[in-house]
């Protein structure tokens, strides 16, 4: 018979995995998830809806892509949500006459105040650090926004380009197939390629447009409430936007470190982890990184990882606690990867019908830290994109140096139409 001590620890697992239960969404769920989806796009495509439209279905004016011909030095600047880049980009022929992109870039972290402060802070910061890669690369820039009184030199804007946009077009240099351009990382983005007859806030009948989604904000009139749980709605009052970007808030590197970390404080609060008593650290908003996540999730079996994880927030866990934070990251990143992943499969849903439900072979370039480095979170996403989609030939590409090198091919492109 199992000892007393056994007996306890199969109880205290059970309980776990019934509340870790809600994180699980069935296949039926994930659909409806992808049809909810695919309504506010439509909405969002729609002169008279646009507005109520929680996916916005932004028209980029993007509609060629780069051939071979384009030449020329661009500076990219890449503004993202923890990191900015100044990245050269020479777009031309090198020795062997074949066409190629070389890049180089300068990396600066955003500082917290210029993350959370006032929309000016951003720009001032970010004229500094332009200033500081031109002088690094000596080049007259070719992509630059001009937007601070204190700019004391000249540059010329040749396009403004989501990132979605860019890694799409930085991947279509890859493989012509590409026509869908996904961010998962700090935020949760999509742009494709639509008929241009679908974009009513655009004239024009012939050819087709890069549509940014800016699906982040989907659930913002309440299509996800019956999938949200509390510890989301506990993230969303805390954050910077409530009630906004519903979506992302469940995908998104900024948050999933913090849903963890509240369904953590459930289980101790229950006397389920951590004999029921929760560190000072544990305690405090934010300190549950994401990137806590990849580590534990990375454990071999051995536990140090998780192990490590918990002492800095400083636990001293036991074996079975480690278990328990082990399927509590599982249970959060996985729920992340399939919600997003009915998201593109309601993307290329649409796609296909737009085909008339023909065969159709597609390509998805993706970027983002989530993406990148959780050891998990791409295989999950993928696996049940292709559950989920119509029978297409779909195809990932994992973006490098995406968003800059887009935005440089972007603007190459541009710069040819325009002479």
């Amino acid at each position: 018979m199992p000892s007393n001590r056994t007996r306890i620890e199969r109880s205290r697992m059970q309980k776990v995995q019934q509340i870790l239960s809600e994180f699980h969404l069935e296949k039926e769920e994930l659909l409806e998830v992808m049809r909810r989806i695919q309504q506010e796009m439509e909405k969002g495509l729609r002169l008279e809806t646009h507005k109520t439209a929680s996916v916005k279905m932004l028209p980029t004016y993007v509609r060629s892509t780069p051939d071979g011909s384009e030449v020329g030095d661009f500076l990219a600047l890449d503004l993202g949500g923890t990191n900015f880049r100044v990245m050269l980009v020479k777009v031309g022929e090198d020795e062997n006459q074949s066409w190629k992109i070389t890049t180089s870039n300068q990396r600066y972290s955003i500082p917290i105040a210029v993350m959370t402060g006032t929309a000016e802070m951003p720009k001032d910061w970010r004229v500094k650090e332009e200033a500081s890669g031109r002088a690094k690369y000596g080049s007259t820039p070719a992509w630059v926004l001009r937007s601070s009184k204190e700019q004391d030199f000249e540059m010329d804007v040749v396009a403004m380009v989501n990132d979605t946009v860019a890694t799409m077009i930085s991947c279509y240099y890859e493989d012509h197939s590409c026509e869908v351009g996904m961010i998962v990382g700090t935020g949760c983005n999509a742009c494709y390629m639509e008929e241009l007859k679908n974009v009513e806030l655009v004239e024009g009948e012939e050819g087709r447009m890069c549509v940014n989604t800016e699906w982040g904000g989907f659930g913002d009139t309440g299509e996800l409430k019956e999938f949200r749980l509390e510890y989301d709605c506990i993230v969303d009052e805390m954050s910077n936007n409530p009630g906004y970007h519903l979506y992302e808030k469940i995908i998104g590197g900024k948050y999933m470190g913090e849903l963890t970390r509240l369904v953590l404080l459930k289980l101790v609060n229950q006397n389920l982890l951590f004999n029921g008593e929760a560190s000072q650290l544990l305690e405090t908003q934010g300190s549950f990184e994401t990137s806590f996540l990849s580590q534990v999730e990375s454990d071999t079996g051995d536990q140090k990882q998780i192990y490590n994880v918990l002492t800095k927030l400083g636990l001293l866990p036991s074996k079975a606690d480690c278990d328990i934070v082990h399927l509590v990251c599982e249970s959060v990143s996985t729920r992340a990867a399939h919600i997003c992943a009915a998201g593109l499969a309601g993307v290329i849903n649409r796609m296909w019908e737009n085909k008339h439900k023909q065969t159709m072979k597609i390509t998805v370039g993706i970027d983002g830290s989530v993406y990148k480095l959780h050891p998990h979170f791409k295989h999950r996403f993928q696996k049940m994109v292709k559950e989920l989609a119509p029978p297409c030939d779909i195809t990932f590409l994992q973006s490098n140096e995406g968003s800059g090198r887009g935005a440089a091919l972007i603007s190459a492109v541009a710069s040819k139409m325009a002479s």
